[in-house]
This record gives structure tokens, sequence and C-alpha cells, in this order.
């Protein structure tokens, strides 16, 4: 068991397991993996919190109904294993502005945080406009051998590789 404490998981073991977990969504819920609709889904509960009118009346929340389901606990799921993997592998730390970032950007936690803020806001609404999330398109659809999920992993990879590029050049390789 050695390994559950490791820094860095083999990419075939994780791999397998995300599989699994795919397979075990598909047979429980009758639904793929994916992860947007459940920030939609949270983010209409705190809505109806405050507005319970305006979210009863908006025509998206009639078919993204504000609730907790499976996709939230997912969700949370993902976070508590995130958190209980650093601190088993005593890798936590609480790093406000990574170096690689602070040599490229410099220091100011506020520049960061809005970029974080800026680029969680185009994912999501990019998500939302896809109808589907990189989990829901690139997992679930390459699973399933779709091409649109295939396209969808290459159109990842080529536009990550070269954003990377654009912002740390090639600095980024000994990350």
């Amino acid at each position: 068991m050695g390994w559950i404490r490791a820094k860095r998981w083999s990419p075939y073991l994780v791999g397998a397991l995300i599989g699994v977990l795919s397979w075990f969504s598909f047979a429980v819920s009758q639904k793929p993996l994916g992860v947007s609709t459940a920030f939609v889904r949270a983010a209409g509960l705190a809505e109806r919190a405050v507005a319970p009118g305006h979210v009863a009346r908006n025509a998206y929340f009639q078919s993204k109904t504000p609730k907790i389901d499976w996709g939230v606990m997912l969700v949370a799921g993902i976070l508590l294993g995130a958190f209980t993997a650093a601190k088993l592998s005593e890798s936590y730390r609480v790093e406000r502005v990574p170096d690689l970032w602070a040599a490229r950007f410099g220091p100011a936690v506020w520049k960061r945080y809005l970029a974080a803020f800026l680029g969680g806001l185009i994912l999501v609404f990019g998500a939302r406009l896809a109808g589907g999330c990189t989990s829901g398109h690139a997992i679930s659809g390459g699973l399933q051998l779709a091409v649109s999920g295939w396209l969808f992993i290459g159109a990842v990879f080529a536009a990550g590789i070269v954003t990377a590029l654009a912002l740390f050049g090639r600095e980024v390789s000994h990350v």
C-alpha cells in the first residue's frame, strides 16, 4: 500500500481506475462522467437561496434543475480525494503564487487569482456552450469511442501545448 502515499501515481493505473469509475457511473446512474453540470446545479441552488422566483422562471434551470445529485457528489469527492492524496503524500502546501507563474508574470497574488477566476469562467462557459466538460467529452466520449470525443481530446492537447508555449515558453518543460 506504499503506492497510495506516492507523490505521483502511474498514469496507467490512474487511467484504468478512471475507466472503472466510468463503468461504475454508467452501471449505477446510467450517466457518463462529467462535472460541469454539477457547477450549474450548485450555482442554481445558491441563486435559489437569494432569488427563488428568478430560478423558478429561468428556462435554463428548467432543464438543469438546481439540486444535489450524483454529479455534485462527484465534484465533492474529487475535492476530498485530491486533498486526501496531497496529505497522504505529504505534498500538501498552500502556494498562492507558484514559482513558474511568479517568474513569468510577477508575484502579485491578485493577478494570479484574477487569471484563475477568469480562466475558470471561460472554461465553464465553454463547457456549457459545448454541452459538456473535458471529463464528459474526453473521458466519457473517448471511452465510448465517439469521434467527437477523440476530436476534442486532440484539440485540447493542441491548444494546451500552444497556450503553455505562449505563456511560459520552453520553461514549462521542467515542470
